[in-house]
């Protein structure tokens, strides 16, 4: 740019020779700079206004502007294109491009929404929304003014989960939030009228009995909620997809509760502060938790605890506490596990993974103990079998071996025993059958063979056990009777 003397001796030089290439020649520039200089001079000082350029898409311009205000910004290049060439355009979809997107850019210029940085109090917002990968989905609730995060999964969307999601969620805060925000997610919307949604009932109740009260996003509007928005997708990326696949929603939780724990323990980096310390002050503005849980769902199927201590469902059984036998209970699916529960107070009486048709789901706890082996007790009925058994243990494991290894003869045998005991005292006796047991001899005349040898018989011992022998009495001399005596007659 010429500064104003060179200007000055421009339009000098041109009022001299009357020429732009003279006035050029003298001052040492080209002539279009002293055409501008002096056409600017003349006009008063301004640049003169250029002429606008023709464009290709100017003859629809006017069609694009309407139908973007129609559209409200949202009508993209590639559905106009069409409509645009029928009115007379023949540039290039690019150049098409360029003008929408324009167009589009002034309209929300002046359309703007006027958004603004949220300011959360404490202990007024609680933000939930559900995601999904695959078959699993995941709860999310954000506690807005200290950070704390709330994740867990669930098989299914139905409002039953998500009232019993949010219900362990207000346990886990240990209090209420004022206002709990949701975008209108159908399991909790009954209606939408005049832009304003109608909770359900079930909602309304549970909200009730909690004491907050329910808020709803703008439909369309997932930047209202952007805070568990953000929770969605982190938990999908760091859980779902960075520790799963996950079985079902019970392995997937196993998971998500130190996840949370981790999470919260660690600073945040919008508020630059642990939520897990900033908690500790908004639990204090927390309304408190009602003193009974409402019941969530439908009440389940009545059942009554047979005499095995179990319930019927879906064709399988489950246990039940062996108290509560004969009593009627109440048994309903949650959250992919089976829960009965007492009618009169909802008090969860056994909780079970469902199992297939046919099948059984069994607790130990249910019955006070492991399960014990099966045992067939020796029961004696005639006056032999009673003689028998009376020894004692010694006598039934006799008659229960002998039983197994097929002896047909053991009805006689134990006739046989019974006159054996007559003959011997029921020590020995005892003891020779303990002996016909250790080495599974189940005949009578193999006992009578062992009381016939008497304490002769060799008694094995394990390997390493000290092994005591009788041995037999046989009469002894002094030492003085093997001297030998002297050729004086002296001993030596």
């Amino acid at each position: 740019m010429k500064s104003s003397g060179e200007e000055m001796d421009i339009i000098a030089a041109y009022r001299l020779v009357g020429t732009y290439r003279g006035a050029a020649a003298m001052c040492g520039t080209t002539h279009k700079t002293v055409k501008r200089v002096v056409e600017r001079a003349a006009s008063g000082g301004t640049r003169p206004r250029r002429k606008p350029r023709e464009r290709n898409f100017d003859t629809v311009e006017g069609l694009v502007a309407g139908r973007v205000k129609e559209t409200k910004g949202r009508i993209s290049a590639k559905r106009l294109l069409p409509a645009a060439r029928a009115a007379g355009y023949e540039g290039s979809p690019r150049n098409f491009r360029r003008l929408v997107a324009r167009v589009k850019q002034e309209w929300r210029r002046d359309h703007h929404r006027g958004r603004r940085p949220a300011v959360w109090a404490p202990g007024e917002v609680l933000a939930i929304d559900w995601g999904s990968v695959g078959a699993l989905h995941v709860f999310c609730a954000v506690l807005a003014w200290s950070r704390v995060r709330f994740v867990r999964f669930a098989a299914d969307e139905k409002a039953a989960t998500t009232l019993r999601l949010l219900a362990e969620c207000f346990e886990e805060l240990g209090g209420v939030p004022r206002t709990v925000l949701a975008d209108r997610m159908g399991c909790l919307k009954g209606g939408v009228v005049a832009n304003k949604v109608v909770p359900t009932a079930e909602y309304v109740r549970f909200a009730a009995h909690y004491g907050f009260r329910p808020d709803w996003c703008e439909a369309a509007d997932p930047q209202s909620k952007g805070i568990v928005e953000n929770l969605v997708g982190y938990a999908k990326r760091d859980v779902m997809i960075g520790q799963g696949p996950f079985a079902d929603a019970a392995s997937a939780n196993a998971a998500a509760v130190p996840w949370c724990a981790e999470v919260n323990a660690a600073v945040h980096s919008e508020v630059m502060a642990v939520p897990a310390e900033r908690m500790e002050k908004e639990r204090e503005l927390l309304g408190p938790l009602p003193s009974l849980r409402p019941a969530i769902g439908s009440p389940g199927a009545a059942r009554k605890v047979d005499r095995l201590s179990c319930v019927r469902f879906g064709s399988a059984r489950y246990s039940v506490p062996n108290r509560f036998t004969g009593e009627r209970v109440a048994v309903a699916e949650s959250g992919g596990r089976l829960l009965v529960t007492d009618p009169a107070t909802g008090e969860v009486l056994a909780e079970h993974a469902p199992v297939a048709p046919g099948e059984a789901a069994v607790l130990d706890e249910h019955y006070g103990g492991p399960r014990p082996a099966p045992r067939r007790a020796v029961r004696p009925k005639t006056p032999d079998e009673k003689a028998i058994a009376a020894l004692g243990p010694a006598g039934e494991r006799f008659i229960a071996g002998s039983a197994a290894a097929g002896n047909t003869r053991l009805a006689g045998d134990l006739a046989e025993l019974a006159a054996l005991r007559a003959a011997h005292d029921d020590e020995a006796l005892t003891a020779a059958l303990e002996r016909a047991v250790a080495f599974r001899r189940w005949r009578a005349e193999d006992v009578r063979a062992i009381l016939a040898a008497g304490a002769g018989v060799p008694r094995p011992r394990p390997a390493g056990d000290a092994l005591v022998i009788e041995l037999p009495r046989v009469p002894v001399r002094p030492l003085s009777d093997y001297r030998v005596a002297g050729r004086d007659g002296g001993a030596s």
